[in-house]
């Protein structure tokens, strides 16, 4: 099999995708590109802030990128390339693209509010508080996660450190340059990206060496300072930089391919259960998250996206189109992991999936004459540049849920309200990421296995949400109903798993955060019968 050929057809699959499935869900929903947004609407200056299309797009696509769409499909390779491509592809157009777009479209609809103020408003509130406490708590785990994962990066790759803070005040500099000076944005962004090249050069040069406890120390106050600060003046910039990264890494990826005609060395499919992964069925889809759904993106979506989206017309690009292209990343991902023999790809495996991917992009990159450890390094700074994103958007989007659980607001009113001292945004930002960055400190890796289980869970709530809120309002929700039931089974089952082996094992930790994900999920399901069924309606009338 040639991976040319796996590549190009998924990519164009991707690409008729967008035009006609995306399109037919922005009809089904009824976008509005004259319809006014909550950034207009709400327009507070720190979180509700219009933004261009081309800069959301960037900022929503670090933010949902990350490591994500390369760890997943390179660890799943082990069941073959046919079942991962499969999963990608089809998984992506049919489920995650349509999660991602959905929970957008229902924010947007609901001023701004995260997919628990569209529980809210259209199952209940008790149904929005399970679910503000589950997506907190697993924001806080992610947090706490990546936190290390970055440290870990930064005294591996002290290049990749001072690179990272550099960034910090030349997007400082863009997003005063754009939205205090009114700079022309294509100019902007040319100076931009050269000086995101200096900075790059510059942490090869200069690389920052420091301990990984001070550098989760550094983290944490960074992390606070991106969650309190106005989204123009920090984040919404620097994603918007970084994601220039990522489309040169995923265009210098594609050229590669092309022209090192990788052939396929992996079989199709290797055996539905493997000894270390687990069956086939349901732990694909819980290894492959982003690339093919992930229910982070929908706290991304209706967190910090939709209260940035300048026109509702914008939603179908940044939302469908923007995990379409993570999906072309996974693809890619999945190239560097099957063109290799079997004992090639467990011999880089031992270095980790970034290790994998970083030497087969560059590798495939050798082929228009770059260095193979210049884009070896190149990649490697790329991808912690992403990881760096997801967290400092996960502080932000932790901090929003937090908020929300402690005001007293419904769909119809301002999600400015609320009086509760924990819903101010200083005192939800300083305790989410407090506990956070203790479990850096201490036990996070404890309870990371159940991660992806619970990521999942979170995708089938957040399509379970939109389906609800289509069906209150009297639209076509079939195209979310599927897609629910199956992600439901999916994760239902990995629990099972998971907790039956985790009581082998005496892990009751794990067996004990696996049953209470389980018994959330039903009570969700159960909350939400009456209105996916349309008996809400009945009753009421």
């Amino acid at each position: 099999m040639s991976g040319v050929m796996l590549m190009l057809v998924s990519f164009l699959l991707f690409l008729l995708a967008y035009i006609f499935y995306g399109g037919w869900l922005a009809k089904q929903w009824g976008i509005n590109p004259q319809a006014k947004t909550p950034a207009h609407e709400l327009y507070d200056g720190v979180d509700y802030v219009p933004a261009k299309a081309p800069v959301l797009l960037g900022h929503h696509f670090a933010s949902i990128a990350g490591a994500g769409p390369i760890n997943g499909p390179i660890l799943a390779a082990v069941f073959g390339w046919l079942p991962v491509t499969l999963w990608i592809v089809i998984g992506n157009i049919f489920i995650g693209s349509v999660h991602d777009f959905g929970s957008l479209v229902a924010s947007i609809r609901h001023k701004g509010l995260s997919i628990g103020g569209v529980i809210d408003a259209n199952v209940g509130k008790a149904a929005k508080r399970l679910f503000l406490l589950f997506s907190w708590l697993t924001l806080v785990l992610i947090i706490a996660a990546f936190a290390n994962i970055v440290a870990d990066t930064f005294v591996s790759t002290p290049e990749a450190a001072t690179a990272s803070l550099l960034f910090i005040p030349l997007a400082m500099a863009f997003g005063f340059s754009i939205y205090r000076r009114n700079a022309p944005l294509l100019v902007s962004t040319v100076v931009g990206v050269a000086l995101l090249a200096a900075c790059i050069w510059l942490g090869v040069v200069f690389p920052l060496q420091l301990s990984k406890q001070t550098w989760l120390i550094i983290l944490s106050l960074y992390i606070v300072v991106a969650a309190i600060l106005p989204v123009w003046m920090l984040l919404q910039p620097r994603d918007y930089l970084n994601s220039f990264l990522l489309y040169a890494m995923i265009l210098g990826g594609f050229i590669g391919v092309l022209l090192y005609h990788p052939r396929i060395a992996m079989p199709a499919v290797t055996a539905f259960k493997h000894p270390t992964q687990g069956y086939l069925f349901p732990m694909l889809f819980i290894t492959i998250a982003c690339g093919a759904i992930s229910g982070f993106h929908s706290l991304v979506a209706s967190g910090t996206t939709a209260k940035q989206i300048d026109k509702e017309g914008d939603a179908k690009i940044i939302g469908y189109g923007g995990m379409l292209i993570e999906g072309a990343l996974a693809i890619l991902a999945t190239l560097t992991a099957v063109y290799l023999t079997s004992d090639g790809y467990a011999e880089l495996l031992k270095g980790g999936p970034v290790n994998v991917f970083s030497t087969g992009i560059a590798t495939f990159m050798t082929s228009f004459g770059v260095d193979a450890t210049t884009g070896k390094t190149f990649t490697a700074l790329a991808v912690s540049a992403f990881a760096l994103t997801t967290l400092d958007t996960a502080g932000r989007l932790g901090r929003f849920a937090f908020q929300e659980f402690f005001q007293e607001t419904s769909a119809a009113e301002s999600p400015a309200s609320g009086a509760s001292i924990l819903s101010n945004r200083y005192v939800a930002s300083v305790i989410t990421i407090g506990i956070s960055i203790y479990l850096a400190f201490t036990s996070w890796g404890v309870i990371w296995p159940m991660f992806g289980s619970a990521n999942q869970l979170l995708a089938g709530v957040a399509l379970l949400a939109v389906a609800a809120w289509l069906a209150n309002k009297g639209m076509n929700n079939k195209m979310l109903i599927a897609p629910m039931i199956f992600m439901f089974v999916v994760t239902l089952t990995a629990l099972v798993f998971l907790i039956q082996s985790n009581i082998a094992k005496g892990n009751y930790i794990l067996v004990f955060f696996g049953v209470l994900l389980f018994i959330l999920a039903i009570i969700l399901i159960a909350l939400s019968y009456n209105v996916l069924t349309g008996k809400k309606k009945e009753q009421q009338a």
